[in-house]
């Protein structure tokens, strides 16, 4: 168990920011496994310029939320069901993922997709007064009825501080957006940032 090595995803920022698919591709050369592009204001030809922006050579480790077509466009690696958009198109081929929010959710889904996130395991960074939804005590017996497995992603209050837990409780990945985001906002914070993502990643094997 302690040389499991656990998926690191990093869901976009809702807002477009400075730099954005460039700091993005040096995420992917740091080690990124996935990224979450989730625009939910944004229009499509937005969303196609961070794309087009993005190092062709990672398109495949990325899954879109809401724009579908741009998934065979740019060869992406798959699509993120929600409320919008609750169905795969039809033939759809490629990762499948959604969000969970009750451990009872989890066990009927996620046989259905790729990896489920699950949400909120801490109290959210990002969205300030969306408390964990979760005891310490319900995770680990969740871990331990086979609930919580490498298909099941935590996402909400993801840092540094947490995330050796995170690997200890059986998770398959960990999805980051405030610890992130809220480490950048312009280009020159890039390097601080890369230093804060490669400690991430040497937590996660």
């Amino acid at each position: 168990m302690k040389d499991r090595k656990m998926k690191l995803i990093i869901i976009t920022s809702p807002d477009f920011i400075p730099d954005e698919a460039r700091i993005v591709t040096e995420l992917f050369k740091a080690g990124l496994d996935l990224l979450h592009v989730r625009k939910p204001d944004a229009d499509v030809h937005a969303v196609e310029n961070l794309l087009q922006g993005i190092a062709p050579e990672y398109r495949t480790r990325i899954v879109i939320h809401d724009f579908f077509s741009l998934k065979d466009k740019y060869l992406l690696g798959g699509i993120h069901l929600n409320s919008r958009h609750p169905e795969a198109p039809a033939n759809y081929e490629g990762i499948l993922s959604r969000a969970c929010h009750s451990l009872e959710e989890v066990e009927t889904t996620v046989s259905l997709f790729n990896y489920v996130l699950m949400s909120p395991v801490y109290d959210s960074i990002s969205k300030q007064g969306y408390r964990s939804g979760y005891s310490k005590d319900e995770l680990k017996q969740a871990q331990e009825s086979g609930v919580i497995h490498e298909k099941v992603v935590a996402l909400g209050g993801i840092s540094e501080v947490n995330l050796a837990e995170i690997k200890s409780l059986g998770f398959g990945g960990a999805a980051l957006l405030g610890d992130i985001w809220n480490r950048y906002h312009t280009w020159k914070d890039a390097e601080e940032l890369l230093a804060h993502f490669r400690r991430l990643k040497k937590i996660a094997g």
